[in-house]
């Protein structure tokens, strides 16, 4: 396992996606899969912030796509602000998945209709540990709030309330990132155990 460690970009941070260079990352790649980055912040007490969706029982992590031109790292600072109102001085990159782990959507989410069909997410995880104050999360920072609220949980919970089609992706990027914390990168448990 390769963990990569990461710092806020400045202008000139190299994007590929998928082998792809920097100018075809763009909303939806050529297998149909919107480049994304996943977000999971962390406290002192290595539990993750954990966010529930606006007028939904639905909890995920705060996750956007990646803008043309934008790298990830970029896309990370920018929806870290637009969906939880933090900026890069309220966090600390411990790293971020050193590949890219996708999920299909389910066939009434598929987005059809101008250009490539989206089919899914294709998303490069950061884990950041938040160094400012919690009070700080927001929800109205970005044009239209995603979330409503949120509460600190187990590293491992999410995988007991995500929606299922992104199950195995929250999987993935947990293992890889839990020795950034000191966690057991052991099996992660299933959502009947979680």
């Amino acid at each position: 396992m390769r963990v990569v460690p990461v710092r806020f970009p400045g202008p000139e941070v190299p994007c590929t996606i998928g082998g792809l260079p920097r100018a075809a990352c763009n909303v939806i790649d050529a297998d149909g899969f919107r480049p994304n980055v996943g977000i999971i912040v962390v406290n002192e007490a290595c539990e993750v912030l954990w966010a529930k969706r606006v007028r939904q029982d639905a909890w995920q992590f705060p996750q956007g796509g990646i803008r043309y031109g934008e790298s990830p790292e970029q896309a990370m600072a920018r929806e870290l602000h637009e969906e939880l109102g933090l900026l890069p001085e309220d966090v600390k990159i411990l790293g971020c998945t050193a590949g890219w782990y996708s999920y299909r959507l389910p066939s009434q989410f598929v987005r059809r209709g101008r250009g490539r069909t989206c089919i899914g997410q294709r998303q490069k995880w950061f884990a950041l540990r938040l160094i400012g104050d919690e009070r700080r999360v927001r929800f109205d920072a970005g044009p239209q709030p995603e979330f409503e609220g949120w509460r600190w949980v187990n590293w491992w919970h999410p995988l007991s309330e995500v929606v299922e089609f992104k199950r195995e992706v929250y999987r993935g990027a947990l293992r890889e990132l839990a020795p950034l914390l000191g966690i057991e990168p052991r099996e992660a448990p299933t959502a009947d155990a979680a």
